[in-house]
């Protein structure tokens, strides 16, 4: 049975909200005490350097104090894997590195009993044509899907880009031959970055333009595969290609969107994570404001 936005009531059960929290010093020292305060129902956390390709083991410890933690509280948690990660590169060094890092993430997600690995769909680097680019992310990419054999594994979500550059997906159309690249995989998903849909083209500020968005996703990638949403207002107009996020509700977005967004029966129990300016207050204000949003 198909899940519709009338099938759950307003609040958590509907849409988990919360945002990226700090890990640095321990995913249960430092990062649900982080959580807690700024009101998250839902969080993202880094289990890497998110600009460099180290893998690091993870403290057994304070994985099963977050996981446990998270798990009687009710959070979902999401990994982000690290920026640097390309699978269209055409530099054999970076796809090698890709690889290991997206796995190290994968495998981490796992350990701390995460829902969902947040990736970046990277870009056709040294002027290659997008269809190599795509054939290698079915050659370098698939098989890390195919890994994915334990019913407790992370799905893997696509997060589209702004659209800088030789992007291989920004606009939502471009997730098709993404997805036809990894066979539309069952452990395959989206995440979508509000901002970064903007600033693609996507004018989500426009009478309709958030319905309109998330209807060409469902088009293109069918229904279920919406597993995150990055919930950013942009500091930049629509088609900017400029990833630069703001507060909710004093950006080129506005607010009024999200309420559009909470009403739609793609995001039906999807949770929204913030990755907002402001530190641990102002990521405070912005959860509470999202939930105001969907509560009202």
């Amino acid at each position: 049975m198909n899940i519709t936005s009338t099938d759950l009531p307003p609040g958590p059960a509907r849409n988990p909200v919360g945002g990226h929290i700090p890990v640095a010093g321990g995913l249960a020292r430092v990062g649900l005490p982080y959580a807690r305060e700024m009101g998250a129902e839902a969080v993202q956390v880094f289990v890497a350097n998110p600009r460099g390709w180290a893998t690091p083991d993870g403290n057994p410890r304070q994985d099963e104090e977050f996981r446990a933690a998270c798990a009687d509280e009710g959070i979902p948690v999401f990994v982000h894997a690290p920026y640097l990660i390309n699978f269209g590169s055409h530099t054999e060094a970076t796809v090698e590195r890709s690889v290991e890092s997206l796995r190290h993430s994968l495998r981490r997600g796992r350990e701390i009993g995460a829902r969902g690995v947040v990736v970046h769909t990277g870009s056709a680097t040294g002027g290659r044509p997008r269809r190599e680019a795509l054939a290698q992310v079915h050659e370098r990419l698939l098989p890390l899907l195919e890994e994915l054999t334990h019913d407790d594994d992370p799905r893997l979500l696509l997060e589209p880009t702004a659209g800088q550059g030789a992007s291989l997906c920004s606009w939502v159309h471009d997730l098709g031959p993404y997805f036809d690249a990894l066979e539309h995989h069952p452990r395959l998903g989206v995440c979508l970055d509000t901002c970064h849909a903007f600033a693609a083209g996507h004018d989500l500020a426009g009478p309709g333009g958030m319905k309109l968005a998330l209807d060409e996703l469902v088009g293109v990638v069918g229904e279920g595969r919406l597993g995150l949403i990055h919930a950013n207002d942009s500091k930049d107009v629509v088609g900017a290609h400029k990833d630069r996020h703001e507060n909710i509700g004093s950006g080129h977005i506005g607010a009024e969107p999200f309420a559009e967004l909470f009403a739609h029966a793609a995001t039906a129990g999807v949770p929204l994570t913030i990755e907002t300016p402001g530190g641990k207050e102002g990521h405070a204000v912005d959860v509470a404001r999202l939930k105001a949003l969907r509560d009202g």
